[in-house]
């Protein structure tokens, strides 16, 4: 029971972080950082698991790092595991919600009149509304920095997606790649905020 259970979790991260390999204009980006912090001072960083966190398979995790790596070097900061500046960790999850659909369907109108002008002003037609339930899976990609001195969160990325895994397998890392890229777009903050 417990394999299955495990199992089951694994599947489920895989596909959330699946998902994340999608268009990044799909995505619902959100930031926070902590106010005063001097994000200049920062040079070097150390990746770190949380406990407990589950992750996924060895390929999709690595992948998902790798394209972290990549934006983090872009912007100047350089991984160390000696004496690093930041920690940073990741974590996904997938969360389930109701989706309600509704779609009408109608006739008629507004009319006058019949045969030979008898009739008069009035409404006509029938319409009806259907309503649909589905059960849709929402991804969600955190990304947090921590200052290994004052051990405080600086900063904190959120990426949430409805899950749509892609179809070509070959476009994975470009898919990832995009998708970091715009969940670390405000990292490190505008200046002046």
């Amino acid at each position: 029971m417990k394999q299955n259970r495990i199992f089951i979790q694994t599947i489920s991260l895989v596909a959330i972080l699946l998902s994340f390999a999608f268009v990044a204009s799909a995505q619902k980006v959100r930031y926070n950082f902590l106010p005063g912090t001097n994000f200049s001072q920062y040079k070097t960083y150390k990746w770190q698991r949380v406990e407990k966190a589950q992750y996924p398979n060895e390929i999709l995790d690595g992948q998902i790092m790798h394209s972290i790596d990549a934006q983090l070097a872009a912007k100047g900061l350089t991984k160390s595991d000696t004496n690093p500046d930041l920690i940073v960790v990741y974590q996904a999850a997938v969360n389930q919600e109701t989706q309600w659909n509704s779609y009408s369907t109608g006739g008629g109108g507004w009319g006058y009149g019949g045969w030979g002008g008898w009739g008069g002003y009035g409404m006509g037609g029938m319409g009806s509304t259907t309503t649909t339930q589905s059960t849709i899976h929402v991804g969600t990609l955190n990304v947090d920095f921590y200052d290994l001195n004052t051990k405080k969160q600086v900063w904190r990325g959120e990426a949430t997606k409805t899950l749509n895994p892609p179809k070509d397998p070959s476009k994975l890392q470009e898919r990832i790649d995009k998708a970091t890229k715009k969940l670390l777009k405000n990292f490190p903050p505008p200046a002046g905020k």
